[in-house]
């Protein structure tokens, strides 16, 4: 009888997919060695251009298995990520987006534009509506969500999000501080 195989942790990560700013590519790519370095997995969108394509490739640079998830739609224009360990074409955003849910121990967000804002507000909600228990970090290192903040923090203050909605999400403004929000207690 063999013995089970055992899956790594797997952090998925949201991020931009559109820009050539080289401070955001590097973060992806420091993010993705960060990743491969302790030894975890990556599921990402499943694209091979800007930060997303940054950080599965530098992830992979380190030996980390890396899934790619990319609806069928987008597999020409977000470039699809054919060198992934394991790339998963779906019909719809819908279903990619519960793939990589699923696929998932922990949710981290870079820098992105709506398609990360909405990745990052679904995966939030799930989060605090009891749908999952998994960490929600979003990494923060230079302010690019300052406005977001502050204005879930105005959101607050005027009775429309909870603390215990709040309390759901870690924002980092350091990678040592997200990636030890990504699986608290065990780093």
């Amino acid at each position: 009888m063999s013995a089970p195989v055992v899956q790594p942790y797997s952090v998925c990560v949201y991020c931009s997919a559109s820009t050539v700013d080289t401070d955001y590519l590097a973060l992806a790519g420091q993010v993705g060695t960060e990743i491969a370095g302790r030894g975890w997995q990556l599921v990402s969108g499943g694209g091979n251009v800007s930060m997303m394509g940054a950080v599965a490739t530098a992830a992979r640079a380190g030996g980390a298995n890396t899934v790619g998830v990319i609806p069928k739609h987008l597999v020409h224009k977000e470039v699809a990520d054919t060198s992934a360990d394991e790339l998963v074409v779906t019909d719809t955003m819908r279903q990619r987006k519960q793939i990589m849910e699923e696929r998932a121990d922990a949710f981290l967000t870079l820098p992105g534009g709506i398609g990360t804002l909405e990745e990052f507000f679904e995966t939030w909600t799930g989060g605090y509506l009891g749908e999952h228990e998994k960490p929600v970090v979003l990494l923060d290192p230079n302010g690019f969500y300052r406005g977001l903040v502050d204005w879930l923090g105005e959101l607050h203050q005027r009775k429309f999000v909870p603390q215990s909605a709040l309390d759901r999400i870690t924002v980092a403004n350091t990678m040592e501080a997200a990636f030890a929000a990504l699986k608290p207690g065990l780093e």
